[in-house]
């Protein structure tokens, strides 16, 4: 999938006592509603990143002009993001193990694990998403092995890496089904079971309309996507959701959980659990005739 990158430039008054971080916070949620799927803050603004095919100038500029912010004037660059390995230089150099609830251990193969955990997963990242570095990976995998996923049914719906899926996997579920929209996840999560031996795992490729292709319900469906992707696939969740299953998602920040709690609501899903860690949020819904 091709990205474009826009640079974009606040200029505020020195004095303003909003600060650079709230019109970044501010700037990311905005954007976010029209399609930009990643932020990087820079010193004097951000970088955002959305696909070729959902970018427009014009909803990008009435944005900018509606910013609730008068006195901060913002500027932007687009450029188009090469299509290569963006990660190339990270994965060279790997991540350090990752514990979770002493219980598991992610690491990839440069840096080995020190000792031995019941569930170890080897992950080889490339372009993809998700080692468990990041928060929203880490709450996720958490919930996970708290639960009891003995001959359970998991959907993992953006699955990167595919690293909740092998820790489903591992941690007893009879069968995992993942998709993502990018073709090099699909290749990665693939690569990534062979290195761990792990079969039962059925991967697709494309966007949510795939589970018209998958029959039955799931016991747990996890999602750690954008916010807006995730408000427009939810109630495709709910239909794949067993009557007694449990909806874990993640992937955005606190100020965006009232809007999917809200759009849960709808669908008649109840607010069972939410955590948060470095500004990044999980919720965990499940239906509301069952019983948390």
């Amino acid at each position: 999938m091709r990205y474009k990158s826009v640079e974009l430039h606040i200029d505020a008054p020195t004095t303003d006592v909003a600060g650079i971080q709230a019109y970044q916070d501010v700037l990311a949620a905005l954007l976010g509603d029209i399609g930009f799927e990643s932020f990087e803050e820079t010193a004097s603004g951000m970088t955002a990143y959305i696909p070729d095919e959902h970018f427009d100038t014009i909803r990008l500029e009435e944005t900018i002009l509606e910013f609730p912010f008068p006195q901060a004037k913002i500027s932007y660059e687009v450029s188009d993001v090469e299509e290569r390995d963006w990660n190339a230089a990270w994965e060279e150099a790997g991540f350090s193990p990752i514990i979770i609830n002493d219980t598991c251990v992610i690491h990839d193969n440069i840096h080995l694990p020190e000792k031995s955990y019941p569930i170890d997963i080897t992950i080889e990242a490339c372009q993809s998403f998700g080692t468990g570095t990041h928060a929203t990976t880490r709450m996720i995998a958490t919930e996970l092995l708290g639960l009891d996923l003995t001959d359970k049914r998991v959907l993992d719906c953006g699955c990167g890496t595919g690293i909740l899926s092998l820790l489903a996997k591992k941690a007893g579920a009879k069968e995992v089904v993942a998709y993502d929209i990018d073709e090099w996840s699909v290749n990665n999560i693939r690569h990534n079971m062979d290195i761990n031996q792990i079969e039962g795992i059925d991967v697709l490729l494309g966007d949510r309309s795939v589970l018209s292709h998958v029959s039955g319900f799931f016991d747990i469906v996890m999602a750690n996507i954008n916010r807006n992707v995730l408000l427009a696939d939810m109630p495709h969740f709910r239909e794949v959701l067993s009557p007694d299953g449990l909806l874990i998602l993640s992937g955005f920040y606190e100020h965006d959980a009232k809007k999917l709690c809200q759009s849960a609501a709808e669908l008649n899903l109840t607010l069972s659990r939410m955590e948060s860690c470095d500004d990044w949020c999980m919720l965990l819904f499940s239906p509301s005739s069952s019983k948390s």
